[in-house]
């Protein structure tokens, strides 16, 4: 299990994660979601004790990460793709992670075949391999100790389609055999077809905590489009009658709160003209969008 509890991280006058609290708990794949800079990866350096908190807590397990002995058979990690000493080879960099966490020997080769990196490509240097290939082996890197807790930032990056499906079956896998599994990306269409459970953060405060269903729900909610050539008229008479109205554009508006029949009603009623009434489902990626609107990306070069 992982909890966090009004974690906080400044960078100077920059705050990258603000009072973030939310558990992870095993059984699930639970996706942390978020636009890029909105502080996901910096909780998860901070979960794996490589970023000193400014504030709250960050427990794996019930305690500290840097608390647990031998790191690999309690928690598995990949943050980087690329945080491999590129001379050396696959085979080699796993086994000198085993031999530093006291894993058998034969564990390497079982984690290599796992992720497809058998026969040549286990023995070819690192940095040899494509981002795909990077990504496998990092993948196998935090299944190594064979952990209870594994963390994935962004690890279907690079991946070809083949891989991506075999990624997702991997997760569920894992979490079927009781792990908590911990998958951040940027992209609701990844979270959609892997996740279920979602912590989705903006500006490094917590928007929400549900599972992925409960999410979806607010997406289905339906909005009624329309436009006319005299929109803001139109407006304010929908408004008067309780509607949330969002313009589009110039003509264009976005209707909360009225039904298509009623919106057409009042239009027809106060002669305003319609070019358009429709009605429109939002799908969960625009639910997204439109949850984590306010949030903004950081300047290059400061933590993400």
């Amino acid at each position: 299990m992982i909890e966090v509890e009004q974690l906080t991280k400044r960078y100077g006058s920059t705050t990258a994660v603000r009072d973030l609290s939310f558990t992870v708990r095993p059984g699930h794949v639970t996706g942390f979601l978020g636009p890029n800079g909105a502080g996901k990866t910096t909780t998860l350096r901070m979960l794996l004790g490589l970023v000193e908190p400014s504030g709250g807590t960050a427990m794996v397990s019930g305690r500290s990460f840097r608390r647990h002995p031998r790191g690999l058979r309690h928690v598995g990690a990949l943050l980087d793709a690329h945080d491999v000493h590129g001379g050396l080879s696959a085979r080699a960099h796993l086994q000198a992670l085993a031999r530093s966490n006291r894993i058998p020997k034969g564990r390497v080769d079982e984690v290599l075949a796992e992720v497809g990196l058998t026969g040549s490509a286990a023995r070819r240097r690192v940095r040899t391999f494509s981002l795909g290939m990077k990504q496998r082996l990092g993948i196998a890197v935090a299944l190594l100790g064979d952990p209870p807790v594994l963390m994935f930032d962004e690890p279907l990056n690079g991946l070809d389609p083949e891989g991506v499906l075999w990624v997702r079956g991997l997760f569920r896998r894992l979490a079927y055999e009781g792990r908590t599994v911990f998958v951040s990306s940027h992209l609701m269409s990844e979270m959609e077809n892997t996740a279920d459970e979602l912590i989705v953060i903006g500006r490094g405060e917590l928007i929400a905590a549900e599972s992925l269903v409960q999410f979806a729900a607010r997406g289905t909610a339906p909005t009624v489009t329309v436009r006319s050539p005299d929109a803001g008229a139109l407006a304010v008479v929908l408004a008067a009658e309780g509607a949330v109205v969002t313009p589009y554009d110039e003509v264009a508006l976005k209707v909360d709160g009225l039904d298509a029949v009623r919106v057409g009603e009042l239009a027809h009623q106060h002669r305003v003209p319609l070019w358009e009434l429709a009605t429109r489902t939002a799908s969960l990626e625009t639910a997204f969008m439109e949850l984590t609107a306010d949030s903004v990306e950081y300047v290059a070069g400061e933590p993400r």
